[in-house]
């Protein structure tokens, strides 16, 4: 590694198959993960060497966790050191296996007799499997995993935090299935792993994710696989087939990359009847921003000046950019009616009620004459939402955002739920 002489890197705290940890002396709290150029399969019985595969899983896995990072999802990931090399945050990993499955095959039609392969699991199906190399990484059920009372970093699992890592498994795949078919390409099932960081104790997803960890199907069929499953199936291990194995693995780790750029772009036009509104329309350009969205903030009025408020939305009409309008008024609301009525893009209200006349101010949102279709929601953060699920039909980075915030929300509770039954004991 050219760059590792600028760490102080110390003794070495674990080896796998594939990669390497070491503590960092002078950053306490973190490692650095060093992949190695080994593939392996049936849980070594078959290894090789694959020149390069080092670099390959490292870029792999950085693209995939600062994919998920930036969409919300808690990594151990921090950055990437080198060509082979990252740093995370250092956490005792949890013994378990977490594969979320798509598309029936591989192992769970040998443990699922009569299923067929290409079988489409909706909801996805959840499996848990133990690591045990000399016993093959038996499955096992949530009982086991709960019986084993593991204890991490000063941290038990138990309900809770099987439930948390059940719905993260569920949320990451989701993303990552949503990401890839962007390249056209099918997720078909993946194994992800959990640790518990040492200095927080709190549950990230940890370890790698990289060719090694899911199948992946160009245009969902299984004959154009990209995965190692193209290793496993090797009659014989030449250098021929090995070049081909890494053509597969190369043209995964160029593609990953794409996974981090919009597929399309979008934004949201906040149109305010007055800049009295401008603290109620802040609000919704921050929670816009929190979704990647760019948020513009104009001033303009329906009841006296609707010709400066047509002219206004022609010019967000007029270059291509998929736009959200937001109409911010609050007594007798023309402008989000008005603009309803002369745009095919999507309108929301989003009217700033007094305390005086906002029972009767909103009718003005809600009650409208036939052909207008804006919605009305009256939380600035919700109304933000609202308008990057839209785009987030088509803009799958946009998208990741609101899973990732949807399964943070979730665990928030989660967690709150488990504090309030320890105080109450």
């Amino acid at each position: 590694m050219q760059t590792a002489v600028q760490l102080n890197i110390g003794q070495k705290l674990s080896e796998g198959k594939t990669k390497q940890i070491f503590e960092l002396v002078d950053q306490p709290g973190l490692v650095l993960v060093q992949s190695k150029d080994q593939i392996t399969a049936g849980n070594a019985a078959r290894k090789d060497q694959m020149e390069g595969k080092a670099a390959i899983a490292n870029k792999t896995t950085c693209c995939v966790f600062k994919l998920l990072q930036e969409s919300g999802i808690k990594t151990a990931f921090v950055q990437q050191h080198s060509e082979t090399a990252f740093t995370a945050a250092h956490c005792e990993m949890i013994p378990i296996e977490w594969v979320c499955r798509r598309v029936a095959t591989g192992s769970f039609l040998k443990r699922n007799p009569g299923v067929k392969e290409g079988y489409r699991f909706t909801p996805l199906k959840m499996e848990m499997f133990f690591k045990d190399d000399a016993n093959n990484d038996p499955q096992w059920s949530e009982e086991q995993v709960l019986a084993a009372k593991f204890s991490l970093a000063g941290l038990t699992i138990g309900q809770c935090e099987v439930d948390i890592m059940n719905r993260s498994t569920v949320a990451i795949f989701e993303i990552l299935e949503k990401a890839w078919t962007t390249q056209n390409c099918t997720l078909v099932d993946m194994k992800i792993e959990f640790g518990v960081n040492v200095k927080t104790r709190e549950i990230v997803l940890a370890d790698v994710i990289d060719n090694d960890s899911w199948r992946l199907w160009p245009a969902g069929d299984r004959s154009q696989q990209k995965d190692k499953q193209v290793y496993r199936d090797l009659k014989e291990v030449t250098p021929e087939a090995m070049q081909m194995v890494k053509r597969n693995f190369e043209w995964v780790s160029e593609r990953v990359q794409l996974l981090l750029e919009p597929q399309a772009s979008g934004r949201v036009v906040v149109l305010m009847g007055s800049t009295s509104d401008m603290a109620h329309c802040e609000k919704i350009k921050k929670a816009c921003t929190s979704y990647g969205l760019p948020c513009i903030l104009r001033v303009t009025s329906a009841h006296k000046g609707p010709d400066e408020t047509l002219r206004i939305k022609a010019e967000y009409e007029g270059d291509g950019v998929p736009t959200i309008f937001v109409a911010v008024a609050g007594r007798s609301n023309g402008l989000g009616p008005v603009m309803s009525g002369n745009t095919a893009y999507p309108v929301i209200n989003c009217p700033p009620l007094t305390p005086d006349w906002g029972a009767q101010d909103v009718w003005s949102s809600l009650r409208l004459p036939s052909g207008l279709g804006c919605s009305t929601i009256l939380a600035p953060d919700a109304a933000a939402q609202f308008a990057a699920q839209i785009i987030g039909l088509s803009n799958h980075l946009v998208w990741c955002k609101i899973r990732a915030s949807m399964l943070n929300t979730w665990v928030s509770l989660k967690l709150a739920d488990q504090k309030l039954q320890a105080c109450s004991l």
